[in-house]
């Protein structure tokens, strides 16, 4: 190699070793989907930094992964999520919560839209979530700043949620 063009790689191998990697975090949502070749990565990962890591996964994640040691030897703690009650759904309405990026109307909600809401989306956050985000654009379409029953069961209507 030519004297320059070696010295000017160490020179960036040198850079390159004082930056430190910002990650001290890693989420892996929908782990259940994974193969076991890819959860031995994730375990690869996980012992190769000083970082956490959070796996998501549906129910009955948990007994799969006890079944590969090398991984579940490094879990510290399993919690379950459960939907929210029905009065943890009401005060995020009365707090006017809404989803990052989402921005509806100051006036917030009346009580026959919170219970419409809380019955539609049975404490389910990722619902309650993709529900508000379509009662924003229903209220654009129809140009509107008033959140009404018939809004939220226009918003359901236009996503594949079921009836409630």
């Amino acid at each position: 190699m030519d004297p320059i063009y070696f010295q000017t790689y160490q020179y960036y191998q040198a850079r390159q070793k004082e930056v430190s990697d910002p990650t001290t975090l890693i989420v892996v949502d929908e782990t259940d989907r994974l193969l076991m070749n890819s959860l031995e990565q994730v375990r690869s990962v996980f012992d190769s930094g000083d970082m956490g890591m959070i796996l998501i996964g549906m129910p009955g994640i948990e007994k799969r992964i006890a079944r590969f040691l090398q991984l579940y030897s490094r879990i510290g703690f399993v919690h379950e999520f459960r939907p929210l009650g029905a009065a943890e759904v009401q005060e995020l309405l009365e707090r006017c919560w809404t989803p990052p990026g989402v921005t509806l109307p100051d006036s917030g909600f009346t009580p026959e839209v919170v219970a419409r809401l809380v019955r539609m989306t049975g404490g389910n956050l990722r619902l309650l979530t993709r529900l508000l985000t379509q009662v924003e654009r229903v209220l654009g379409v129809n140009d509107t700043q008033v959140i009404s029953v018939e809004i939220v069961e226009a918003a359901r209507d236009s996503l594949v949620i079921g009836q409630a």
